[in-house]
């Protein structure tokens, strides 16, 4: 969809209990007691981080491959999918993140017709310890921005899959896709960016023709951002996502929809940036949950760029103050990963020396400090959606590399207790 270019946080309290004592425990005793502690506690002393280090991981993907995305499943496993350029298909490969490194490629599907844009990202998503869901694009019609959504699944850990479908019945040549999948209940669901509206071609009313968000029958939303990533996580209350609205007036703020007994409930805004702009920023926002504590992170130049992040303590319901990452030299494209203690990472793209890009990414306490920013790539293309994924004690990074018009795919791991 390339129309326009262009709490306070709770934080742990240690809490200590005199000491109960009798006639028998005399002041010696109790020195004794007290010398013995501050020994153990200067022997122990402050623990040391190690030292920040990027581990690059061999990814089993050919010359040319594009649009890498990480999902990671309700039982901790990570999958990385990207398109790889056949001489006369694109294939839909991924891989399991396992032991630190990228398992064998394996192979969704083969398509002729695979639609392939650098912002809209297929996937392969795990949904239980054997159940797989994908989704790509598939060109329709004669218009070169018309495509449809394919969706399949998986039931023995990606084995086997099914005939491929489409969730939306619209049947116009225009455009459908930044989907998000989750798992609800027991069902597979389907978060997406729909353009029938805009077969209408009615200029003068931006809803009447505009892009509208979608789930099932659901229409989410009126009116939304041509080209902006969906994102979907599962918090305590249920499945929670946002997107960058647009308004008649042309602002285009990060909204959050929450899924409430089955039905999409009306979006508002995560923050009020005010920002205008008529064209798409190509750049959704991230979301993760981990029971009720949801965090957002999101790219905004209402006055300048700045990724900014936002925490919930509801499930989503009601959002802190933005909290500021980086400002001025940066391209957005946010990722965001829940940590411990309330704390979360927060991975962005920004311009780096020449025509480079790099992914950096930052951790932020549930105190609001925060560590420095580091870098985890250098060589990124500035057309790429940088991904990042937890998986135990580690981050996950996935990007898109350019290089001599070869588009490659960068992966590397760092320790999170390093940021």
């Amino acid at each position: 969809m390339l129309r326009g270019m262009q709490s306070h946080w709770r934080a742990g309290v240690a809490v200590y209990r005199p000491i109960q004592h009798n006639a028998a425990m005399n002041t010696r005793k109790l020195l004794a007691l007290l010398a013995a502690a501050t020994v153990a506690v200067a022997c122990t002393g402050p623990v040391t981080p190690p030292a920040f280090e990027v581990v690059g991981i061999d990814l089993p993907a050919g010359e040319i491959a594009t649009n890498p995305r990480l999902a990671a499943g309700p039982d901790g496993q990570v999958l990385l999918s990207w398109l790889q350029t056949e001489p006369d298909t694109v294939a839909l490969n991924y891989s399991r993140y396992v032991d630190g490194s990228w398992s064998n490629a394996a192979t969704v599907t083969r398509a002729a017709e695979m639609f392939v844009n650098w912002a809209d990202l297929p996937s392969v998503v795990p949904l239980t310890d054997v159940r797989l869901a994908a989704h790509w694009m598939v060109l329709s019609g004669a218009h070169s921005h018309a495509y449809n959504i394919a969706f399949s699944e998986s039931l023995d850990d990606g084995n086997s899959w099914s005939i491929p479908t489409t969730p939306h019945t619209d049947e116009t040549d225009t455009e459908h896709g930044f989907v998000s999948i989750y798992r609800h209940e027991g069902e597979t669901g389907l978060l997406w960016l729909d353009g029938r509206n805009m077969a209408n071609e009615v200029m003068d009313d931006s809803i009447a023709s505009g892009m509208t968000l979608r789930s099932g029958e659901q229409l989410v939303d009126e009116l939304v951002c041509d080209c902006c990533q969906t994102s979907v996580a599962l918090a305590s209350s249920g499945p929670v996502a946002v997107y960058r609205d647009r308004s008649v007036d042309e602002i285009r703020d990060i909204y959050i929809t929450r899924l409430i007994n089955g039905r999409w409930q009306r979006g508002h805004a995560v923050a009020d940036d005010g920002w205008e702009i008529r064209g798409c920023p190509f750049n959704g926002p991230s979301i993760a949950a981990n029971g009720d504590h949801v965090a957002v992170a999101w790219f905004t130049a209402a006055a300048e760029p700045v990724v900014n992040l936002a925490v919930s303590l509801d499930s989503g319901e009601t959002f802190s103050a933005p909290i500021e990452i980086v400002r001025s030299a940066t391209l957005g494209r946010a990722g965001i990963a829940i940590l411990d203690d309330g704390a979360v990472a927060v991975s962005w793209l920004a311009t780096g020396p020449g025509d480079s890009s790099e992914v950096k990414v930052k951790r932020v306490n549930a105190d609001g400090s925060s560590g420095p920013v580091r870098v985890v790539a250098k060589s990124a293309s500035a057309l790429s959606v940088p991904q990042m994924a937890r998986h135990g004690a580690d981050l996950v990074f996935a990007w898109t590399n350019t290089n001599s018009f070869r588009s490659s795919i960068g992966s590397a791991r760092v320790a999170i207790n390093s940021l």
